[in-house]
C-alpha cells in the first residue's frame, strides 16, 4: 500500500526559517543567504519523508509565509500598490504579508484571517477589476526539479481554482465569476507546464468544498473544472480535500476527470456513508486521510485497518493519507528530553506521524497483521489507562445550574454604572493587553530556566519591566492602562502552567503565521486552577497609577482552542472545566481591587464548524455560555472585556453579543473595518473597539490615517460604544514602532475628541 503526506511543516525543527527571515526583514543577511536556508529545509524535509518510506511526498507545499499567498503569485494576483513599489520579487512578496515602509513607498499588509478550523492564518489574496491573471509558476517548477535532483520524485501542491476564488477579496465590482474563466485557463496553463515537466501528480488543494455549498457554489466549481479539463493530458490531477467532507459535490466529483482524490475521514463525518452510498470509481486512487494531521495522540492502528480493510473490500485503490497537511502538528518528538515516556508514548508528531503512515501500509499488506509487533504495540497503548481524571473537576462540573451562566443585572444597566465609576473621557484608549517582549525579557526568561538566577530576581526583573510600562503608557496618555504581559511566554502556556490537566514541550513549535510560532500544551487530563495566575502581577500593576488597570486573562475557549485537546471526552466538556478555572481567576481579580477584566477569546471563531447547520449545536450553543460562565459572578460595576482577532466574524455576530461581554476589541483594520456594518445592522449592543491599525505589520501610521479611521467608525457605531484601539496585543512589535505607533493613536483621539 502507498503512503501520502499533504503537506509538511516548513519552519524547521529549531524554527531555522523564521529566524533567518527576521533576520533579512533586519537586513542581517541577504536574499541570496534567506534563499538558501530555505532550500537546505525542503532538502531536509523531502529526505525525512524519503526515510520514512512515504511514496506521494509533496512539493511547493514549503512557503516563506503563506501558501495562499504564493498561490496568488502564480496566478499573477499582485495588487497594483505592490508592483508600484518596484522592489524586488521576494520583497513585493514580504510587502504582500507583512506591509512596506520605506525608500520606496508605504502600503499596508493584505488582510490576514484564520485557515478555516485551524489556528494557521492565510493572507487573503485582493483582486482589483483591472488584475490580469497570469501564470508564474517558477517557484513551482524550481521546487519540483530541486527535488528531482536529489533522485526524489514528488507531487506539486497548490490550492486549487475553486478555493482560491472563494478565498479571495474582490475589492472592484467584479466578483469571481468574472474571473472564473481566466482563472481557469491559468491553471490549465500549469497542467501544460508540469506535462512538460513530466509531473506524474498535480495536487489541488480543495479545502471550500467540505463548506455549504449551494447552486452558485456548484455551478463555479463546474464551470471552473469543465475549463481545467479541457485538453487531456499525462500529468494525474489529485483533488486533495480536508478539514471536512464533500457532502455536497461528492456525487459531481467522482465522475469528473480527477485521477484521485483525497477525503478526510478524521474530522469528514459522512466520508464513510458518501463512499457506502454512492461508490467510488474503479478507475481513480482514493487518498483516504486516516492519520490525523491536526492532532498529536498516537493513531488507533486497529481502527484505521479497519476502514482500510472495509474500502478494499470494495475493490477501491486506496493509497493511506494524512488527514491534512501537517503543518499544524509539530515536527518530531526528538527534541522533547523532559516529558517522561509515560506521556511521549501517547503522542506522535509530523516525523512520527510518517512512521505511523508507514507501519499503518505495511500492516495492511500483511493478511496476518494482528500477529505482527507494531500492531501489538499500539493495541498495547490503547488497552491501557491514562491518569487523567479528576472526581472533584467533575463533580463541580455536574453542580454548575443554569443560573451560573447568566450575569445580572442586563448589560445596559451594567454599563450606565459603569460610565459612572470609571468616568472615562469619550472614546477611551487602551490596548489589548501585551507590550513588546524585548531580548532582555526573554534573556531573563531563559535564565530562569536554566537555573542561572533565582525566582525572586526574576520576579524583581519583570516588576521593573512593569513599572516602567505603567509610567511608558502615563507617558504616551493613554486612558486605561496594561501591565505589559512581561511574565508571560505565551498567552496559552503561561495560563495553562498554572491549570492541572495540562503538559508542556520543550520544542514542539507550529506556525501560526509567517515568522509567527507557536508551543500548545497538551490537555492531558481534567483541568482546574492549582494557584492564583495573575493576581500579584495585576495587583503590583494597579499600585503604581491612579488610573485604570485591566486584569489580563485568556479565555476557556481559546485556551482548548490553541492547545491540543484530548480525544477521551468531549470538546464541550473540556471548555467548561477550564471556564471553571478561569471563573476562580477573575472572582480573585476582583477581589483584590481589579475593576476591569479582560478574558481574551481571540479563537473562538477557530472551532466553529464549517457547516452552517452545525454551528450552534456543535459548538456556540457550549462556546458562548462557557465564556458567561467564567465572569457571570462579578458585580455590576466590574467592567468585561473580551478580545478577538483575524476571523470572520461577521456572520456570528448575534452569537458574539450573547457572550454578555460589556467591551469588546475586534480585528478590523486589514480587513478595511468591514466587521462595522454587521455590527450595525444587528444592533450589537457590546462596546466596541474595532482595532484601528494593524500591528502584525512593522509600519507606523500616521495619525491622520488614525483619523479617518475612527471616523468611519463612528458613522456606524456610536460616540459611546467606540474605544480606540490597536487591533491585537504588542508583544511580537518593536519599541520605537510601539511608541510611535500608540502616540499616533492617543492624538487622533484627542483630535476626534475635539
Amino acid at each position: 500500500m502507498k503512503t501520502s503526506v499533504i503537506g509538511f511543516p516548513r519552519v524547521g525543527t529549531l524554527r531555522e526559517l523564521k529566524f533567518a527571515s527576521e533576520k533579512y526583514f533586519k537586513h542581517e543577511i541577504t536574499a541570496q543567504e534567506l534563499t538558501g536556508i530555505a532550500a537546505d529545509l525542503r532538502h531536509r524535509h523531502w529526505m525525512t519523508q524519503v526515510a520514512a518510506g512515504i511514496g506521494f511526498i509533496p512539493c511547493n507545499d514549503f512557503s516563506f509565509y503563506d501558501i495562499v499567498l504564493d498561490t496568488a503569485v502564480l496566478l499573477g494576483i499582485v495588487p497594483k500598490r505592490y508592483r508600484e513599489l518596484n522592489v524586488s520579487k521576494l520583497d513585493t512578496y514580504f510587502a504582500m504579508a507583512r506591509g512596506y515602509q520605506g525608500e520606496s513607498g508605504d502600503v499596508k499588509a493584505l488582510a490576514m484571517k484564520k485557515w478555516f478550523n485551524t489556528n494557521y492564518h492565510y493572507i487573503v489574496p485582493e483582486i482589483e477589476d483591472d488584475t490580469v491573471i497570469s501564470l508564474d509558476c517558477e517557484k513551482l517548477t524550481g521546487e519540483y526539479e530541486e527535488a528531482k535532483e536529489l533522485g526524489i520524485k514528488t507531487k506539486p501542491v497548490v490550492i486549487g481554482p475553486y478555493t482560491m476564488l472563494k478565498l479571495c477579496r474582490y475589492v472592484g465590482s467584479k466578483n469571481a465569476e468574472d474571473f472564473a474563466d481566466d482563472v481557469a485557463e491559468a491553471y490549465r496553463q500549469l497542467i501544460a507546464e508540469c506535462d512538460e515537466e513530466n509531473v506524474e501528480w498535480l495536487q489541488f488543494d480543495e479545502p471550500s468544498l467540505v463548506r455549504d455549498m449551494d447552486d452558485d457554489d456548484k455551478a463555479l466549481f463546474h464551470r471552473v473544472y469543465d475549463r481545467v479539463f479541457a485538453d487531456r493530458a499525462d500529468c494525474k490531477i489529485l483533488l486533495q480535500t480536508y478539514f471536512g467532507d464533500v457532502r455536497d459535490v461528492y456525487e459531481d466529483i467522482i465522475n469528473m476527470p480527477f485521477a484521485g482524490i483525497g477525503l478526510d475521514f478524521i474530522e469528514g463525518k459522512q466520508t464513510g456513508q458518501l463512499i457506502d452510498g454512492y461508490g467510488f470509481p474503479g478507475d481513480k486512487v482514493l487518498f483516504a486521510g486516516l492519520v490525523n494531521g491536526k492532532n498529536i495522540w498516537r493513531n488507533h492502528y486497529d481502527k484505521t485497518l479497519k476502514v482500510v480493510g472495509q474500502l478494499r473490500d470494495k475493490k477501491i485503490d486506496v493509497v493511506l493519507s494524512t488527514s491534512c497537511s501537517l503543518l499544524h502538528v509539530p515536527y518530531t518528538l526528538k527534541q522533547e528530553t523532559k516529558l517522561s515516556q509515560d506521556y511521549l508514548r501517547f503522542f506522535a508528531f509530523a516525523e512520527e506521524k510518517l512512521i505511523e503512515l508507514s507501519e499503518l501500509a505495511a500492516l495492511a499488506e500483511s493478511y496476518n497483521y494482528t500477529e505482527l509487533e507494531a500492531y501489538h504495540k499500539n493495541q498495547e497503548l490503547f488497552a491501557g489507562t491514562r491518569d487523567c481524571n479528576s472526581y472533584e473537576v467533575r463533580q463541580r462540573l455536574a453542580a454548575v445550574t443554569e443560573a451560573d451562566y447568566a450575569r445580572l443585572p442586563k448589560r445596559s444597566e451594567r454599563q450606565a454604572l459603569q460610565k459612572k465609576e470609571f468616568g472615562l473621557p469619550e472614546l477611551p484608549t487602551t490596548t489589548i493587553g501585551s507590550f513588546p517582549q524585548t531580548k532582555d525579557v526573554k534573556s531573563q526568561r531563559a535564565q530562569l530556566r536554566k537555573g542561572e538566577i533565582s525566582e525572586q530576581e526574576y520576579v524583581d526583573f519583570v516588576k521593573g519591566k512593569i513599572k516602567e510600562c505603567v509610567k511608558w503608557q502615563e507617558d504616551i496618555g493613554l486612558d486605561v492602562l496594561v501591565h505589559g504581559e512581561y511574565e508571560r511566554n505565551d498567552m496559552v502556556e503561561y495560563f495553562g502552567e498554572a491549570l492541572g490537566g495540562f503538559l508542556f514541550t520543550e520544542k514542539a513549535w507550529v506556525q501560526s503565521y509567517g515568522t509567527r510560532c507557536v508551543k500548545p500544551p497538551v490537555i492531558w487530563g481534567d483541568v482546574y486552577r492549582k494557584k492564583p495566575i495573575t493576581v500579584d502581577w495585576s495587583v503590583y500593576a494597579q499600585s503604581l497609577t491612579d488610573k485604570i488597570m485591566k486584569g489580563m486573562l485568556t479565555g476557556p475557549v481559546t485556551i482548548l482552542n490553541w492547545s491540543f485537546p484530548r480525544e477521551d471526552i468531549s470538546i464541550k466538556e473540556s471548555i467548561l472545566q477550564i471556564a471553571l478555572a478561569i471563573r476562580d481567576e477573575v472572582l480573585d481579580l476582583e477581589a483584590h481591587g481589579i475593576k476591569m477584566i479582560q478574558i481574551d477569546e481571540a479563537a473562538l471563531r477557530e472551532k466553529l464548524p464549517l457547516r452552517k447547520s452545525d454551528w450552534y449545536t456543535e459548538y456556540l450553543d457550549f462556546a458562548i455560555p462557557a465564556f458567561r460562565l467564567t465572569h457571570s459572578g462579578v458585580k455590576a460595576e466590574t467592567q468585561i472585556h473580551t478580545h478577538m482577532c483575524y476571523s470572520e466574524f461577521t456572520d456570528i455576530i448575534p452569537a458574539i453579543d450573547d457572550m454578555d461581554a460589556d467591551v469588546i476589541t475586534f480585528e478590523a483594520s486589514r480587513s478595511d473595518l468591514q466587521i462595522l456594518d454587521s455590527l450595525r445592522e444587528n444592533n450589537f449592543e457590546t462596546e466596541v473597539g474595532p482595532g484601528v491599525y494593524d500591528i502584525h505589520s512593522p509600519r507606523v501610521p500616521s495619525v491622520a490615517e488614525i483619523v479617518k479611521a475612527v471616523n468611519v467608525m463612528l458613522t456606524k457605531i456610536g460616540r459611546d460604544k467606540l474605544w480606540i484601539n490597536p487591533d491585537c496585543g504588542l508583544k511580537t512589535r518593536g519599541v520605537p514602532e510601539t511608541d510611535a505607533s500608540l502616540r499616533n493613536m492617543v492624538e487622533a483621539a484627542r483630535q476626534v475628541r475635539k
